[in-house]
């Protein structure tokens, strides 16, 4: 069964499903370089098969109500991706990871997607705490959490990889009671 969340009349989110590896698998091939350059996962798949195992993955943290990722879908085309890291239900709380094809940039595609995924999130599962990480040079990516009000904790110094260099990250949060707040304003 797929999964979706239609936001507006060309902005839909769904959850990968098998099919989607192919589309996925070009998208990710297409972007690769630009990817790479943020992301270390992007290195690392180099296959469709690569993509169909994450597929799987996912929909095994879907099935144990750990969190999902998504397709972000533009005019019926798949333009990036949205996820959600592991929900740690012990402290009501996980993280938003997301990327978007060079293509569709610009157009406030992730930043609608992040708004439907923090209402379900604060929502439907009560959760009191979300994260972004984002690379400190990454420009874009930081500007989406500043767009939607979240704070800005400080810095993870190395706090991650890419392509064998340490690369200082970010770190956004929002309460439950600081989306509210926002929304009501």
């Amino acid at each position: 069964m797929i999964f979706s969340h239609r936001i507006n009349e060309r902005l839909e989110l769904r959850l990968f499903d098998h099919r989607d590896a192919g589309v996925l698998f070009r998208l990710v091939e297409r972007n690769r370089e630009f990817l790479a350059e943020w992301l270390p996962w992007a290195d690392h798949t180099v296959s469709e098969a690569d993509v169909g195992s994450f597929i799987q993955q996912a929909l095994e943290q879907h099935a144990r109500n750990e969190g999902f990722h998504a397709g972000i879908w533009f005019g019926g085309e798949l333009a990036g991706a949205i996820g959600i890291h592991r929900i740690d239900w012990n402290n009501l709380s996980t993280s938003i990871g997301y990327w978007l094809d060079r293509g569709h940039q610009g157009q406030g595609l992730v930043t609608a997607a992040c708004r439907a995924v923090l209402s379900y999130l604060f929502d439907h599962l009560a959760l009191d705490r979300v994260e972004i990480r984002c690379a400190t040079g990454n420009t874009r990516s930081c500007a989406v959490p500043e767009r939607l009000g979240f704070v800005r904790e400080g810095v993870l110094r190395h706090g991650q990889r890419i392509r064998g260099r340490p690369v200082d990250l970010h770190v956004y949060s929002m309460l439950r009671d600081e989306w509210q707040r926002a929304r009501t304003t």
